[in-house]
């Protein structure tokens, strides 16, 4: 394929796949802080999840410091929506994390979005 300059050429890149790089399911995030909530349910279009945490693709989002400035930005936020939101110590009973700086490493990934099928 040529490229022209001023141009990007970019492959498409699976979902699924690129949730591998930042759901690690050996990572001991027990005492990271988290931004617990009122039940809100998944936007995706048929999923009955409810979540009762600040998520991305069902897993917990968790940040080291209590004082992250993107921990209350994400507080705020939830605030200013209506959630309730309660920073938190995230305990692994809880269910599954994700940290938040590997999640957006990994591009944002999002539950119920696919990316479009190369032609």
């Amino acid at each position: 394929m040529p490229v022209e300059r001023g141009q990007i050429a970019v492959d498409e890149t699976d979902v699924e796949s690129a949730e591998e790089l930042w759901q690690d399911d050996e990572a001991d995030h027990d005492g990271w802080f988290c931004v617990r909530t009122d039940p809100f349910p998944c936007p995706a279009p048929r999923c009955t999840f409810v979540a009762e945490f600040m998520t991305a693709a069902h897993l917990i989002l968790v940040w080291q410091d209590l004082d992250d400035p993107n921990l209350l930005r994400h507080a705020a936020r939830a605030r200013d929506v209506g959630r309730n939101p309660r920073v938190t110590s995230y305990r692994s009973e809880y269910g599954p994390s994700a940290s938040y700086y590997a999640w957006i490493a990994a591009g944002r990934p999002v539950h119920g979005v696919k990316a479009h099928d190369a032609a």
